[in-house]
């Protein structure tokens, strides 16, 4: 064996000519008398074969067409963790402009910057007060002499390892054993051996709390398997890694309060339920993962669920949520405070996006942001008004009845509506003269007559218009800067309900009338550069 591999050389990573591999054979190929190294690259669509050779079975592959016959001349088998440091912090004399700027890396939702070369140049003493660093792409494949790291910069609480060449647990163990403020590691693109003995391992984790794990196809079953040396783990990042069955953890991952599982395809909406146990689990991440429904099915309609117990925050981005049950189902949850759910069939369904976001809002009770942006009391309220009225016909037909003795809904409804029944008491029955149909495609029942007057300039004569209902505040502000000469980024707009006394709700870009026409007694344009307030009567 030349020189040029390691002893340890079967199970190490390599990089072959920018792509990566693992090692899985060290020896002769017949006829040529020179050593080989068998390795199975990380993509697949590079090899030629599963390890086998004219008949003869050198290794094993995952995959067909996985592995390929290297020789060792061409692969790098990386460096060790503090030579990585310094070269990337400019402790070596050759350094490149990149190096002189700051990195940003994103950790779920928390972007952190790195410090610089620059930065460091200045301390180059000081190497031990380094807190944060990044290795990123820097080949480390060893963790070097024992005790050098802590040694050399025995600080560190935040650390990027992500794209190396670190084949093990047992090695990314001897790193982090040497670091006792770790709290953050990202380890995402590596492909990690799975430890014989976690529990052995876990002094080494012992004040871990955010661990990133994106891109390493490790499975669930493995998650399990090392969760036993992650005790303080609070934030787990696991997003493309084809994931597709979980299994309940069973006295483990009991601190975790973020759980990442994005572009996974989980086989189902149940496999959920396995992880629905979880106590302190405060976050949720499930976008791109083919899920279009969730159920929990321990209550019924319009009960609350010991399923996810504390979870606040729900994202269901790029998925096939396409039923209204689904948001039926999410009132069950005691916490659930924010809702994340872009690019659904849901949310195409019906032409007026603003519909299905009050639709949303009055299903979820406790809800607090909906696609990030925070929902005001007042919000809440039309929302609710509005749902009541638009359902309020179905309400009827179904058994429900005005005169709270005859109200006897069918189950089908309930099930369908299971907040309606509580709005009828917060808000009282809906009357006659609010579930009055209007043919939709008559034009003259799609207009709005809007009054505009001035109270501070009694001298100018009102000004009527007729809006359609559909009409959006954006495009209203755009007719009154023709009207009055503002500007309408000058302009602020709210309404008074008439079932809402004394309150005055705010209109948004992404409101239009029809979502408040039957609730708008008067509508109030506010205008930042001019002193007057202009009052407009709306009449349904």
């Amino acid at each position: 064996m030349t020189q040029t591999i390691p002893d340890d050389a079967e199970g190490r990573r390599i990089i072959c000519e920018g792509a990566y591999a693992t090692v899985r054979y060290v020896g002769y190929v017949p006829p040529t008398p020179e050593i080989w190294l068998g390795v199975e690259w990380d993509n697949p669509e590079r090899g030629k074969h599963n390890g086998c050779h004219k008949g003869i079975q050198y290794f094993a592959c995952s995959h067909p067409t996985g592995g390929s016959f290297v020789r060792p001349k061409k692969v790098r088998f990386g460096v060790d963790f503090v030579t990585a440091v310094k070269k990337r912090y400019g402790f070596e004399d050759e350094h490149s402009e990149e190096d002189d700027e700051a990195e940003a890396i994103v950790m779920g939702r928390k972007t952190v910057e790195l410090v610089g070369f620059q930065h460091i140049q200045e301390k180059q003493s000081q190497l031990n007060k380094l807190k944060e660093i990044s290795l990123r792409e820097c080949a480390v494949g060893d963790p070097g002499e024992r005790g050098e790291i802590c040694q050399t910069c025995p600080n560190i609480m935040l650390l990027n390892l992500s794209k190396n060449l670190l084949p093990s647990w047992d090695k990314v163990a001897e790193i982090a054993s040497q670091l006792k403020n770790l709290e953050i590691l990202d380890l995402s693109e590596n492909k990690l051996r799975v430890p014989s003995d976690p529990v052995s391992l876990s002094s080494a984790f012992i004040n871990l709390k955010v661990l990133s794990l994106t891109e390493t196809g490790i499975t669930w079953t493995e998650i399990l398997t090392c969760a036993p040396m992650w005790l303080a783990l609070e934030e787990l990042y696991l997003a493309s890694n084809n994931i597709t069955v979980l299994e309940r953890p069973v006295n483990m991952l009991q601190s975790l309060k973020t759980l990442d599982l994005s572009n996974n395809k989980l086989l189902d909406s149940t496999q959920l339920q396995q992880i629905a146990y979880l106590p302190r689990l405060e976050q949720l991440i499930l976008s791109s993962t083919g899920i279009s429904s969730i159920h929990f099915p321990d209550v019924g309609p319009g009960c609350k669920s010991a399923m996810f117990s504390s979870l606040r925050s729900l994202t269901v981005n790029d998925n096939a949520i396409a039923e209204w049950s689904f948001m039926n189902e999410l009132d069950k949850l005691q916490c659930l405070q924010s809702l994340t759910c872009r690019n659904n069939p849901l949310m195409e369904s019906n032409k007026n996006p603003g519909t299905v976001w009050q639709l949303i809002i009055a299903k979820i009770s406790n809800l607090k942001f909906l696609n990030r942006s925070q929902i005001f009391p007042q919000e809440r309220q039309g929302a609710e008004l509005d749902y009541r009225k638009i359902f309020g016909n179905d309400w009827l037909q179904a058994g429900g009845n005005q005169d709270p003795e005859k109200n006897r809904p069918n189950k089908e409804f309930l099930a369908d509506h299971p907040r309606y029944e509580f709005l009828c008491r917060k808000y009282g029955a809906p009357e006659d003269g609010e579930l009055k149909q209007e043919h939709p495609f008559t034009l003259k029942n799609q207009l709005l007559t809007l009054t505009i007057v001035c109270p501070d300039q009694p001298n100018r004569k009102p000004i009527e218009k007729k809006l359609p209902a559909t009409m959006t505040i954006q495009k209203v502000k755009g007719l009154l800067h023709r009207l009055l000469k503002v500007p309408g980024s000058d302009l602020s707009l709210s309404y008074k309900s008439s079932k809402v006394r004394n309150v005055n709700i705010q209109l948004f870009h992404e409101c239009n009338w029809e979502t408040a026409k039957w609730e708008v007694a008067m509508l109030f344009v506010k205008c930042s550069t001019l002193a007057p307030t202009m009052e407009y009567n709306v009449i349904p």
